[in-house]
């Protein structure tokens, strides 16, 4: 074992081997050589975001939000921004129908994530804020040129689906008439109201009768037609009938008769309209929730100053709660039997 150990002085010195892979050219030789016409030069990138994973996305997002900074300045060379807060409010709603996440992938030839998506549509609307702006200040220019970007990313049924959610006009007959549809749970009303025709005055006397008093009488007419006036003065002859049926009639609870009779008080028009309607489903407070939104958009229709004031109070809407279904193994919606040990 001692033969085959390496001696301890033999590890100072470090050998070196004089046999070499390629023969020694020396550099003096190789003057004549051209090395620059081998070296290749790299192509410069054509964009910035060359070297990111999306080049495409990034590319149309810089020349977007360029395009917002050229208007932004434009506005601000124009004395337009910044806006104040209550003109900006006072700015048109703005609707939007951009594509969606999938169809602008396919447009920047890029798989877009949620966040993405996000952003580029941050900008878009952006843009169309600016845009309002530049429609109410008149400038022209401004206006046509961000319109030429934000249509790109625009769906091809655009018109169709911002219209999708605005009502349709109420259209008048030759002697008139509206006809308006209201809904509630499982019931539907159809309505039309009809201008009531004021008798000529024959005495003179009869210009003295104040506004309040005539209120009164019609309110009591409405709601119960069959009282007897003492007085004989002259009222209105307004009349509401549902299913060829008086109102007080058709709907003997007096809640039912008070949400029918709200959209004329509160337009303050009692007296001024007579109402026929055909109510079909439900029970007596889906009907006459129904009712109470087609007389509501009959109103709007023949009076717009008061549509202000039922729009405010969520009576042209249409109100959206439905009864909740039954559940297996429960009496009702919600309701449980009664627990018995035994």
């Amino acid at each position: 074992m001692n033969v085959m150990r390496r001696p301890l002085g033999l590890s100072k010195f470090r050998f070196y081997s004089t046999q070499t892979t390629r023969p020694f050219v020396p550099p003096a030789s190789l003057n004549h050589f051209d090395f620059r016409q081998r070296q290749r030069e790299k192509p410069r990138p054509t964009s910035p975001a060359f070297y990111t994973a999306r080049p495409e996305f990034y590319d149309q997002l810089s020349s977007l939000e360029s395009a917002l900074q050229h208007a932004k300045t434009a506005l601000t060379t124009c004395h337009l921004l910044p806006l104040p807060q209550f003109a900006r409010e006072a700015l048109p709603p703005r609707i939007n129908a951009w594509v969606d996440k999938r169809e602008l992938g396919l447009k920047l030839r890029s798989t877009l994530t949620t966040s993405r998506y996000r952003r580029v549509v941050l900008v878009l609307n952006e843009l169309e804020t600016y845009r309002s702006i530049a429609e109410k200040a008149g400038i022209a220019e401004l206006q046509e040129g961000i319109r030429g970007i934000t249509e790109l990313f625009e769906r091809a049924d655009a018109a169709t689906m911002l219209a999708r959610g605005k009502a349709k006009p109420v259209k008048f007959d030759e002697y008139g008439r509206s006809y308006t549809l209201g809904k509630r749970k499982t019931s539907s009303a159809r309505v039309w109201i009809v201008p009531v025709q004021q008798p000529p005055a024959d005495k003179p006397t009869s210009q003295s009768i104040s506004a309040a008093t005539e209120t009164d009488t019609a309110l009591m007419a409405l709601l119960d037609p069959n009282s007897s006036s003492k007085s004989n003065e002259p009222v209105s002859v307004a009349q509401i009938l549902v299913n060829n049926t008086p109102l007080s009639t058709y709907f003997p609870i007096p809640a039912d008769r008070t949400r029918v009779i709200h959209p004329i008080k509160l337009a303050g028009l009692l007296g001024a309209y007579n109402i026929f309607a055909i109510v079909r489903g439900g029970g007596t407070s889906g009907q006459s929730g129904a009712l109470a939104h087609g007389i509501a958009k009959g109103l709007a229709a023949h009076e717009p100053d008061v549509a202000t004031i039922l729009r405010k109070a969520k009576l042209l809407r249409r109100d959206p709660r439905m009864v909740e279904r039954k559940k297996p193994g429960l009496a009702k919606a919600r309701k449980r039997y009664a627990w018995v040990k035994r």
